[in-house]
């Protein structure tokens, strides 16, 4: 449980984290913005006040002490001039002015014809594109303004958003980031419900079979010390084959068990400095009653080669490893334990002459509930759990182990044991 809380706590902080960045980068684009535009239409302000004051030069009329530049709406100006000027002339200043003060979007403008009382056209310019067709747009007449002309930004909004355009990559990049985050917690959470799905259902299952297995030993047993069985030849062996095959189900399941168990709670291990020469030779006596034709050698110049190890699990790593080379044997099983010792670790070789393993299925043999896809598999009962076991006690010891196909055939595990 206090797991779990610890899970969610840092799945929701992590969410928060990013979620607080995603609204002050957005804070800090909209900030950004509303000081591009205040710096546009600062530069409006300063070109347009210089083509006035431009308009007024060789007349006798006075620049008025009132600001002439009026800001009617975000991309919308007038100016009053309060004095005759040639359209010709007025194009040519605000040209001139909007590049000095790099203006470089769209505008048009329009002046006030006192003869027809009405808004006139006056041109669209495009500094981007110079064969721009002229187009007539409607300008609205102002009141208690004689000569005077307006101006319209109609791109002003796409130009500030394009000098913005780190902020709003950033700001989408963050969005990415966020949404990968909020899919990976999801499919995280997925396989860690289907995970405990699949223990639960492991667990279940095997405890639901160990009691009618129990059940049958018993009274398999039972039947084997019958007097009617022991002097029926054919009963008795089938009497046998019903033990022997229960014995080896209830292995199997224990097998499942351990390891739903270790999955659920890390295993303990209980490490001690041992020699392991003598654990390789009690496992081999151990398996040559179990497979008597194999041959399975010891090849080292070491008399003591010391490990800190779990010597109950270790002995498990080598009972699996030489049981798989036997099994997947198609002549007679030769083993081969080479030892070496290499200044600050011992290495280990199992090499086999089985019937080897495809190498594009060598990454996945220590894969829990991996078999190989072969002839060979199908024959031998199994779950797929012996390399995983194997695989996953190497790694609480900080072993590594790996595989490789030999030359001719069969295959070799390897594992570097660190002695310090």
């Amino acid at each position: 449980m206090f797991k779990k809380n610890k899970l969610n706590s840092i799945i929701v902080l992590g969410l928060v984290a990013i979620i607080g960045i995603l609204v002050a980068q957005l804070l800090w684009t909209k900030q950004a913005y509303s000081i591009e535009e205040k710096k546009f239409s600062q530069k409006v302000h300063i070109a347009l006040l210089e083509v006035a004051k431009k308009l007024y030069e060789g007349t006798n009329h006075e620049l008025p002490a009132e600001n002439p530049v009026q800001k009617v709406s975000n991309d919308y100006y007038i100016v009053n001039i309060d004095n005759d000027f040639e359209p010709k002339i007025l194009d040519f200043y605000l040209k001139s002015e909007f590049e000095k003060v790099n203006i470089t979007t769209d505008y048009e403008y329009a002046m006030y014809n006192c003869e027809s009382d009405e808004m006139v056209y006056g041109n669209y310019v495009s500094p981007t594109d110079l064969n721009q067709k002229q187009r007539s747009v409607y300008f609205p007449k102002h009141k208690n303004l004689v000569y005077y002309f307006a101006i319209r930004f109609p791109n002003e909004t796409s130009f500030l958003f394009s000098s913005l355009k780190f902020w709003f990559v950033l700001s989408f990049a963050l969005i990415i980031i966020l949404l990968v985050y909020v899919y990976s917690i999801v499919t995280i959470l997925q396989q860690k419900k289907y995970s405990e799905l699949q223990r639960d259902f492991i667990n279940n299952m095997t405890h639901e079979f160990k009691t009618p297995l129990s059940s049958i030993l018993i009274a398999s047993n039972y039947m084997k010390q019958h007097q009617l069985i022991k002097s029926d030849e054919k009963l008795e062996k089938y009497t046998n084959i019903i033990i022997s095959q229960s014995i080896k189900l209830n292995t199997h399941i224990e097998t499942i068990l351990n390891s739903a168990k270790s999955d659920n709670s890390p295993l303990q291990l209980d490490r001690i400095e041992k020699d392991i020469l003598p654990i390789l030779t009690d496992v081999i006596e151990n398996i040559q009653l179990k497979y008597p034709n194999c041959n399975i050698q010891i090849v080292t110049e070491e008399k003591h080669l010391i490990i800190s190890a779990d010597a109950f699990h270790f002995t498990n790593i080598v009972y699996n490893l030489l049981d798989n080379a036997i099994k997947y044997c198609e002549e007679k099983p030769e083993i081969s334990i080479q030892l070496s010792k290499e200044l600050h670790q011992i290495h280990i070789d199992f090499i086999d002459n089985g019937i080897g393993i495809l190498n594009k299925n060598l990454p996945f043999i220590f894969d829990k509930f991996y078999r190989i896809p072969s002839t060979k598999s199908n024959e031998i009962n199994g779950f797929g759990l012996g390399l995983y076991y194997v695989k996953k006690i190497c790694t609480l010891h900080h072993w590594k182990i790996f595989a490789k196909n030999n030359t001719h055939h069969g295959i070799t595990i390897s594992l570097l044991i660190p002695t310090e």
